[in-house]
């Protein structure tokens, strides 16, 4: 059998910066590859704050403007940013500003979705602090970062 190289080792890490890519399109599914830090730059989420943003943007994605269109939210096993596999019938541009929503939305959130034991797998490691510091650091790149194909060494 034949191993071919995934799509998504084909991209260069060493040249990745923090903001909204896709990184596949499968039929009528989009895969963002959001990258919320700079690939083995040594500053990688912890597994709280990974699990805590995972919990609210997954909740705030599938019950926003978009939410329909959601297929999955996840974290990136490398913990530089997360997946999120939306219907092609979204632009990209209206992927950003939903997700932007989502991250204010976590801002300002006053509780931590999914914190009960019947809830999660891993309840007691949830924070609601560490999901709102590591969406305000990712908003402020969306918002900063013109991105105009969302496409890897644009």
């Amino acid at each position: 059998m034949e191993i071919r190289k995934i799509a998504s080792f084909s991209a260069d890490h060493d040249i990745i910066t923090p903001g909204m890519y896709i990184s596949r399109i499968d039929g009528d599914v989009v895969t963002y590859d959001l990258r919320t830090r700079t690939p083995n730059a040594g500053d990688y989420m912890d597994d709280l704050t990974i699990h805590s943003v995972e919990h609210m943007l997954a909740t705030f994605m599938r019950n926003g403007e978009i939410g329909g269109e959601v297929v999955y939210f996840g974290p990136m096993g490398c913990r530089t940013g997360f997946y999120l596999l939306v219907r092609d019938s979204i632009s990209a541009e209206n992927v950003r500003l939903a997700l932007i929503t989502a991250l204010k939305n976590t801002e300002a959130a006053g509780e931590m979705f999914g914190a009960a034991r019947k809830e999660c797998g891993n309840y007691r490691e949830l924070s609601l602090d560490a999901a709102k510091k590591e969406c305000a650091r990712y908003r402020a790149v969306l918002e900063n970062k013109v991105q105009k194909t969302f496409t890897y060494g644009e």
